[in-house]
């Protein structure tokens, strides 16, 4: 009987991996791991086995490993030390025998030439679990098409124009929901070892089209303002966003219009065995238009 541990349960991705795993095998074949103890009462009346702990908790990672066969890691936040928790997790594997591993990198271009370093701990990781010796998966995940609210600044962007130094950088955007359901069914089917699934949509699109499937949708006329990083900088701070995280946003787009996250890929869609969610139907459902 396959037994799945999958990091980052209660996040947007680990749900949508687990409502597909559901499908497929019962709750206590999975293993979950949570920092709220809310949530982890939660996870055990439905039946799955919940610990309560962090990445840098390391013996409750072994414990919560014990009897499973593959780990699913999902990444990290950047708030702390990131590759210190993703080395935990690969280490606490390894020492209590896990099958494999699989892990939720991020689809660029160029590990070589992106602005945004932390996207560098990404391919890092990658490679210690290569060192690891451990049977291996790297999910590369385009960016979310779920997190265009954000950088648009929400539905405001419907009457005020989306303004951002993107360029006409393109973006094979697909849905979360969609990538966590082609996760589970890697995860199930057990073809997980030593390969690598780019997951990503099946066509790359600038933030003009993104104001033109808005406009479309919405009736009302979305512009896109490619504005300058001086321009967009002056903005974040008329709305007092600390000048860290601007500088963090900044490099993120700037890797959208070097087209780091254009490239298209069908891996995505033989795994789910339909096309995915194009720019106009996820937008739909993600603005509730």
């Amino acid at each position: 009987m396959k037994k799945i541990f999958v990091t980052g349960a209660t996040g947007h991705l680990g749900s949508a991996v687990i409502s597909k795993l559901l499908t497929e095998i019962q709750s206590k074949q999975i293993s979950v791991l949570t920092r709220n103890s809310e949530k982890q009462k939660e996870f055990q009346a439905k039946g799955f086995h919940a610990f309560l702990g962090s990445y840098d908790d390391v013996t409750t990672l072994e414990k919560a490993m014990e009897n499973v066969e593959v780990v699913l890691l999902i990444s990290s936040g950047d708030q702390g030390d990131r590759m210190q928790d993703h080395k935990n997790v690969v280490d606490a594997a390894k020492k209590t025998g896990i099958k494999s591993i699989a892990y939720t990198s991020r689809c660029l271009h160029d590990r070589n030439s992106l602005v945004n370093k932390l996207m560098d701990e990404h391919f890092e990781t990658e490679d210690y679990i290569k060192a690891s010796g451990l049977a291996h998966t790297f999910f590369r995940n385009i960016l979310y098409m779920d997190a265009i609210p954000q950088f648009i600044g929400g539905k405001a962007a419907l009457d005020k124009g989306i303004f951002l130094p993107a360029g006409n950088g393109k973006v094979a955007f697909a849905l979360r929901s969609e990538m966590g359901e082609a996760m589970a069914k890697v995860l199930l089917a057990g073809d997980c070892e030593n390969k690598i699934y780019n997951f990503t949509g099946d066509k790359a699109y600038s933030f003009y089209d993104i104001a033109t499937a808005l406009s479309e949708l919405s009736g009302n006329l979305v512009s896109y303002n490619a504005i300058d990083d001086d321009t967009f900088t002056q903005m974040m701070q008329q709305r007092n966003v600390p000048n860290a995280s601007i500088r963090k946003i900044i490099d993120f787009i700037t890797d959208i219009r070097h087209n780091q996250e254009q490239d298209i890929y069908d891996d995505l869609e033989t795994v789910l065995g339909r096309k995915p969610a194009s720019l106009k139907e996820g937008l739909k459902t993600i603005f509730g238009l």
